[in-house]
């Protein structure tokens, strides 16, 4: 008699390779946001379908799968006949994520110093270190990747489920210009003592300070990306 299989490691493989297939194009669509925040896809360029499969490395369902969501972020338009374009989006709505964005910040810090563990506390520390060594080394890139995941602990350290997952989301598109903004003069230097007053104010367990420096931080932040854009506006 040949061997009986195993009808519980059968649906475990399969429900293993439902969930391989479903993902594919959440990281098509995390590629893409990466390729939107390093500049390799511009601001209301025309993306050409079989050159970005080719790129990418899958098949178009992937990728249009992939398109679809990040229409649903507001950051591609879909266009009938016209393809798809990445959004331009106006400077008035990139203000405006940036005001939900400081606040939302501003009570995951102001949470994060209640529910605050020693372990909690080290971990920032050691993040925050990181910081300042990529800062005083000049490398930008390497600062901004820190940077999100000490705003993402943060932010989990805060505990509440509902903001979390809004802020995850608005994130994601606020990402793609965040970073920006430290090619503004003086801002990697502004953005340096921002980090200091939040880590002194989760060290002092203050919850209003370290609200308020995380807000400060972000209005910070957006107001330098306003002046980039204007600057380069009128350059051109």
């Amino acid at each position: 008699m040949g061997r009986m299989e195993n009808p519980q490691s059968k649906k475990e493989a399969l429900a293993a390779s439902r969930i391989d297939i479903r993902t594919l194009h959440q990281d098509v669509a995390g590629k893409i946001r990466e390729m939107i925040r390093k500049g390799a896809l511009t601001r209301g360029q025309r993306i050409i379908e079989a050159e970005l499969c080719e790129q990418i490395g899958v098949s178009r369902t992937p990728l249009r799968e992939a398109l679809r969501v990040l229409e649903s972020e507001g950051l591609v338009e879909l266009f009938p006949h016209r393809g798809v374009h990445i959004r331009q989006p106006s400077m008035r709505e990139i203000e405006e994520m940036f005001e939900v964005m400081s606040v939302l910040e501003g009570t995951c810090a102001r949470l994060a110093v209640k529910n605050m563990t020693q372990a909690g506390w080290r971990r920032i520390e050691r993040l925050h270190q990181r910081l300042e060594n990529h800062y005083a080394e000049g490398d930008r890139d390497k600062y901004v990747a820190v940077n999100n995941v000490l705003h993402s602990f943060v932010q989990e350290l805060a505990g509440n489920r509902v903001l979390d997952d809004i802020l995850r989301r608005l994130r994601e598109k606020v990402a793609l210009y965040r970073h920006q903004q430290l090619y503004e003069p003086r801002r990697f230097d502004e953005s340096m003592r921002e980090h200091r007053d939040i880590l002194e104010a989760l060290r002092r367990r203050d919850p209003d300070a370290a609200e308020d420096c995380m807000k400060r931080h972000l209005d910070r932040q957006c107001k330098a990306l306003v002046h980039l854009y204007e600057t380069r506006d009128v350059g051109e």
